[in-house]
């Protein structure tokens, strides 16, 4: 509390009069457009109703009316449209309740259903109407939620009184998004129940599900459940940084289908889309040790290699096969059933070629399929594996690795290593997320003078903040291909809740804010005044977090 303390006073001359009506608020990220209508204020009181334009709103309303109970104890009532009529009549019924004065102010929601900005909403306050959320669409409507929610106290017991204000507001980019991996360790459902409600609560929109690794096999797969019978359990754990001590501790966990279909429920929900990855034909250890006949070099022993836990020293990369492709087939086929999702994400990052190099068999397929190197055949993988999963009608994901074989255009690639292999893929008229390693990976340490064990850092806030999304020289039509960017948690070295979210506050909130704000509202000095009430927020969520950045700039405060 006291570096907080030392925070507030530091930025306490970010908040004085003279400056733009919108930096008086601590909304992060920070809308389009804030105006200040009235001198007058609302109070949410104690089961004030909360009413909608139509029954699908019913989860934005239920979110609120759970946020104010649960965090700061002020039950709300939530007034369901009545059913039983036509449904020109209900429309018309419900438009009239929404637009006549009420006898008492309330809270309203509704979906304009515009054609405009997905996302966009306007949020306006009143003394005498209360709070009016219109949305251009579903999503429009949470968003506007979440806005209102940070205009909340950030403790139970203050009163919620609200100023008089108009919001504007809409998403810079459609795809804003985080990342987990479960696969290093394991992290039970209500945690990802709760990692889903942070990013809901920063409006992002996808949540990118790293399920499979060389570590484990995480997801049920009705169709080979030896994957998760055999693949999900290691043997042993390394402690300390990597070569670190090894200790013989068996590890395991799995999500079942009854896991999944709830994860996504609850996703869709708060209007998040869960994108699942199975990492081939790289990073197949988990496979390998529990299908031997699928490598390259099938007779050397693969299950000690799970004994790693954080690295491994071994083959990982599935041979070309018939057994194996009629493995893919099976996976991506029942993944595809599994997560309703357009996206499935098929890795393709890291895939060490010297085993398909030192492997006559691999040699003679690449021959017989007039493949002339072994980028080629990590390319015949991917496209086999695309042609599966748009058999299902679905959208194919990598990371940036796939384009060096060739991939063709409706893929979407996903950059993580640097900025120019994502122009490469802009450049290639291909979709391009941009989760750049530098930049965007939270399992790196946020300061050096952090004593928590992590790998190579820093990334400060501020370097996620000024991450530049958009690179330069690209042509507008290539900027129209950035689809938009996403933080990344690897988690070799975060085997706890606690320290998941102690990595990813407070970046998320600055990655939030850069991919959601119009470039000429963000302000690094404005963000970090609001950052002062980001982290009481954080308090109230329950949520870990890490002061590296209080402490950063109380040590330049001092020089």
């Amino acid at each position: 509390m006291y570096l907080k303390k030392i925070m507030a006073a530091t930025f306490a001359a970010t908040a004085l009069a003279g400056q733009a009506q919108e930096k008086t608020f601590s909304i992060i990220p920070e809308p389009v457009e804030i105006t200040v209508t009235g001198q007058g204020e609302y109070l949410i009181q104690r089961n004030t109703v909360i009413r909608m334009s139509e029954p699908t709103l019913a989860p934005s309303a239920t979110y609120l009316a759970d946020y104010m109970e649960r965090y700061l104890g002020i039950p709300l009532q939530v007034e369901l449209p009545k059913s039983g009529k036509s449904r020109k009549k209900l429309s018309s019924a419900v438009e009239t309740i929404l637009s006549k004065p009420s006898d008492q102010p309330c809270i309203i929601l509704k979906n304009q259903k515009n054609g405009e900005i997905p996302g966009g909403y306007q949020l306006e306050i009143t003394p005498v109407g209360g709070v009016r959320i219109e949305g251009n669409d579903e999503a429009g409507v949470f968003y506007g939620v979440q806005t209102l929610i940070q205009l909340l106290p950030t403790r139970a017991g203050v009163l919620p009184i609200l100023p008089t204000l108009k919001i504007i507001d809409y998403p810079r980019f459609p795809y804003r998004g985080m990342h987990l991996d479960v696969v290093r360790h394991f992290f039970p459902v209500d945690f990802i129940k709760k990692y889903i409600d942070y990013l809901a609560l920063h409006k992002l929109n996808y949540f990118h599900w790293h399920l499979t690794d060389d570590q484990a096999w995480r997801v049920e797969m009705k169709c080979r459940p030896e994957l998760t019978e055999k693949g999900s359990i290691r043997e042993g754990e390394i402690f300390g940084l990597y070569p670190g001590k090894y200790q013989p501790l068996p590890y395991g966990g799995y999500y079942t289908h009854e896991d999944v279909h709830e994860i996504v429920r609850y996703a869709a929900e708060r209007h998040i889309t869960v994108i699942p990855e199975i990492d081939i034909p790289g990073h197949c250890m988990a496979v390998l040790a529990t299908y031997p006949q699928f490598s390259t070099t099938p007779n050397e022993p693969k299950k000690a290699a799970l004994t790693w836990g954080i690295f491994n020293k071994f083959n990982n990369v599935l041979a070309p096969k018939p057994e194996v492709f009629d493995f893919l087939k099976d996976v991506f086929s029942e993944l595809c059933d599994l997560f309703p999702g357009q996206y499935i994400h098929v890795g393709g990052d890291e895939c060490a070629k010297r085993w398909w190099q030192e492997s006559e068999e691999t040699q003679q397929f690449m021959r017989e399929h007039e493949l002339k190197d072994e980028k080629a055949l990590q390319s015949y993988f991917i496209h086999y594996v695309q042609e599966v999963v748009n058999a299902k009608g679905k959208t194919l994901i990598g990371w940036d690795e796939i384009l060096e074989g060739g991939i063709s255009e409706d893929c979407i690639v996903m950059n993580w290593r640097r900025p120019e292999f994502g122009k490469k893929a802009v450049r290639t008229n291909h979709r391009t997320i941009f989760t750049c390693s530098a930049w965007s990976y939270f399992n790196l340490k946020e300061s050096r003078i952090q004593s928590e064990i992590g790998p190579r850092g820093p990334l400060s806030l501020e370097k996620v903040y000024e991450f530049q999304i958009v690179p330069d020289s690209l042509t507008t039509e290539q900027q129209e291909l950035v689809w938009g960017a996403q933080g990344c948690l690897w988690t070799e070295y975060i085997p706890t809740t606690w320290k998941a979210e102690f990595a990813i506050f407070p970046r998320m909130s600055a990655l939030a804010e850069n991919v959601w704000s119009p470039l000429e509202k963000k302000d690094w000095i404005n963000f970090t005044r609001k950052v002062e009430m980001q982290f009481e927020r954080y308090e109230l969520w329950g949520a870990r977090y890490s002061e590296a950045f209080f402490r950063t700039q109380d040590i330049e405060r001092k020089r």
